[in-house]
């Protein structure tokens, strides 16, 4: 048994309390020190849109010029397949054959370091070099998703420069700066024209002198070389001798020897021009080369996209005058405006909360007691986030905001106690002491059963567990934090601030808001308890309309946000050309002017040849920012389909970016159809989107297949989460 200067107990809870108002200093440096770690971590914590929910994710790219789907799929896809599928760790493999092109995509489990996954990949692919087809390129891997879309795109373009020169620059000085930013895993070029010597073959010359069009590639292919010959070695030197034939000019090309003492120059007309292209973009009606920027699996948005900013900024120094590169569209934009609504949600929330505990203790001194505490216990949770290894997200500010109420209970419990027992006419110290002694077991019990409540959405499976893992912990962290200083700061506070005489009645407008509202309480409350049945009654009709809701309400992981961006795809029939697939383009974009002239579009970012495919597209509108238009961007999405729905012989489907970049996510239900026979597979999937149509219950379906696949993926775009009840069999 101990006393202090009032003659009470202090031993066991008592004697906890009392150490803190014996020792006001010790107080405030331990929860100084909280601060100091909360500051200190908010410097070195990571800042994202979302925790990191990015499952490791490596393609595999290889081209085969000239090879048909099949073959592709026979020769190339199938040998890669087996080579990676002994890699340790994957989840899914997954993979599409197209005209010229192998892409094979795996998934790992979410403990897999992708960069060791990447080597692993490459080791698996370098022993099975040799069973790859002759003419098939070195595959490319590259950790991210190759269906993943770029989170910013820049447009190269010039008033001055050809587009072969535009070409030459991006490849020289641009793509490998870019890339080098931390935590970008490629960049992809739109609309790139290189110069190339173009050799127009006369038929009739050709076959007049009896050479074939295989002597004509069999001279192309061994004309220019650059082979070691050996030495001339004599008393006084040694010279090491090369045999050189770089042809740099059409007349180089004329005056090769073909055979027979026939000249190239006698049978053909060389010239040096651009390149056809598979791809042609354009910005804002300007034709340029486009740059896309894949975000690595598992990185940082707005670190990549700062580090973009500050190497575009350096591009001015490089870039020919009349030549600019622009950031068309930027994903870290978004991010970090919905951050700062969080933030100011957070600042109001800390003086809401304020001016209620002012409303109802009616005295400064006491309401600066919690408003003290309630920053330390937020700024705390931040050195938490820091040793977790989470992040700076969303979620986490949410579980910040939502705790700034939480984390001030505690502090309003003991200091709600402490003016109670000042009331009575107790001295400062001995009603800090006895006060907080009261409710001790009541703070720890309310704090367990908190953190017991939501601790558990942690451990949640699948996707939506990883997404609020970091809110759980974050929120139970802030709530234990909260209740060491209520027990800690608050008494200690109270005992040195709270030395008025508290007997007084309040007097002035707060005092008489608060003195009615105490009195309906008290109203109220006597008649609840009067009426015991209809509580019970009016209870029991708040549970069935609650359950009744959750049955029939939308559910959706995340709902549909404005993001200021809106991306438009784009098919043509099989068969056109790249310059038909360019002037539907244009005609979509002319139907897009008027929202463009009234400043609710920024950018026009306009891809043909998406994909290798010269009857597709791709479309990204960027949006004005959210201060400077009226209209949400669901409003101007309605309008945009409107408009390209009159453009003929094309379908356009409209997409909005969904939240997390989850693989297929935002592309409604997908329907796979597998099988061996191309033919059959074709046919089957064209009857099934004319069914679906037809059944009128769908927005748009889209059909995905370069020309026959072993696997054709039908996707459909639904309105209604209800409408996956739809029996497609």
């Amino acid at each position: 048994m101990s006393g202090d200067a009032n003659g009470l107990d202090t031993s066991g809870k008592a004697g906890f309390t009392a150490l803190f108002i014996r020792r006001p200093i010790f107080a405030l440096v331990l929860n100084t020190l909280i601060v100091v770690a909360g500051l200190a971590a908010f410097n070195g914590v990571e800042i994202r849109e979302l925790p990191s929910v990015d499952q490791p994710v490596i393609s595999v790219s290889t081209e085969f010029e000239g090879a048909s789907p099949e073959t592709v799929d026979r020769e190339l896809t199938d040998v890669v397949e087996g080579a990676v599928s002994r890699v340790q760790g994957i989840k899914d493999i997954s993979s599409q054959s197209s005209f010229g092109r192998s892409r094979v995509t795996l998934q790992f489990s979410d403990t897999t370091d992708v960069n060791q996954a990447a080597n692993d990949v490459r080791d698996a692919l370098g022993r099975v070099s040799n069973q790859l087809p002759d003419g098939a390129e070195e595959p490319r891997v590259v950790k991210a998703d190759a269906d993943s879309q770029p989170i910013m795109r820049l447009a190269l373009t010039s008033d001055t420069q050809s587009l072969e020169d535009l070409t030459l620059l991006a490849e020289n000085e641009i793509t490998d700066r870019l890339a080098s930013v931390e935590g970008v895993a490629d960049v992809v070029v739109y609309g790139d024209q290189e110069k190339i010597f173009r050799v127009d073959v006369d038929q009739s010359k050709l076959a007049a002198r009896g050479i074939t069009v295989a002597d004509l590639r069999n001279a192309l292919a061994t004309a220019s070389f650059d082979v070691p010959a050996g030495s001339l070695k004599s008393q006084s030197q040694d010279i090491t001798v090369r045999a050189t034939a770089d042809l740099t000019k059409p007349a180089d090309f004329e005056n090769l020897m073909i055979k027979n003492r026939v000249r190239l120059g006698d049978i053909a007309m060389v010239t040096l021009g651009p390149d056809e292209g598979s791809t042609a973009l354009r910005s804002n009606g300007r034709q340029g080369i486009g740059l896309g920027i894949i975000r690595q699996a598992q990185s940082n948005t707005l670190d990549i996209s700062t580090g973009v900013k500050q190497m575009v900024a350096q591009f001015g120094t490089i870039l020919p005058e009349g030549t600019e590169i622009k950031i068309t569209s930027d994903d870290a934009v978004f991010i970090e405006g919905a951050i700062h609504e969080v933030e100011i949600a957070l600042v109001v929330a800390v003086l809401i909360v304020t001016l209620v505990i002012y409303l109802f203790l009616l005295d400064w001194r006491a309401t600066l007691i919690p408003t003290i505490s309630m920053p330390i216990a937020l700024i705390g949770t931040i050195a938490a986030i820091y040793m977790a290894g989470f992040s700076v997200n969303i979620l986490t500010l949410l579980a910040i905001v939502l705790a700034t109420g939480l984390v001030v209970d505690d502090a309003i419990v003991v200091l709600e106690n402490i003016v109670r027992r000042r009331a009575e006419g107790l001295k400062p110290r001995a009603a800090a002491i006895l006060g907080t002694l009261e409710v001790f077991f009541a703070v720890i019990a309310t704090t367990a059963t908190l953190a017991a409540v939501f601790i558990p959405l942690s451990f949640l499976p699948g996707q939506a567990g990883r997404l609020f893992r970091e809110f759980g912990f974050v929120l139970a962290f802030a709530i234990l934090l909260s209740s060491f200083v209520a027990l800690t700061l608050c008494p200690m506070l109270a005992s040195r601030m709270l030395t008025k005489d508290m007997t007084h009645e309040h007097t002035g407008v707060l005092a008489r808001i608060g003195g009615a509202a105490s009195r309906f309480y008290r109203s109220t409350l006597s008649a609840c308890l009067g009426a015991p049945f209809i509580v019970f009654i009016v209870a029991l009709l708040f549970t069935a309309a609650g359950a009744t809701s959750f049955f029939t309400i939308k559910s959706e992981l995340t709902p549909s946000e404005d993001r200021s961006m809106v991306m438009l795809r784009v098919n043509a029939p099989q068969g056109v050309s790249l310059e038909y697939a360019q002037d539907q383009m244009k005609l979509i974009e002319n139907k897009l002017r008027p929202l463009y002239d009234s400043g609710e579009i920024v950018n026009i970012f306009s891809i043909s040849g998406q994909g290798g495919s010269s009857n597709s597209g791709f479309m990204v509108l960027t949006l004005a920012p959210w201060s400077e238009r009226e209209r949400a961007q669901q409003q101007i999405v309605q309008d945009i389909n409107q408009a390209v729905a009159t453009v003929p012989s094309v379908r356009t489907f409209a997409m909005q970016p969904n939240s997390l970049g989850i693989r297929g996510a935002g592309n409604g239900l997908q329907v796979a159809l597998v099988g061996n026979d191309y033919t059959k597979l074709g046919n089957a999937a064209a009857e099934l989107v004319r069914k679906i149509e037809d059944s009128g219950r769908f927005q748009n379906v889209r059909l995905n297949y370069e020309a026959n696949q072993a696997q054709l993926s039908v996707t459909i775009d639904r309105e209604r989460a209800s409408d996956l009840g739809i029996d497609i069999g």
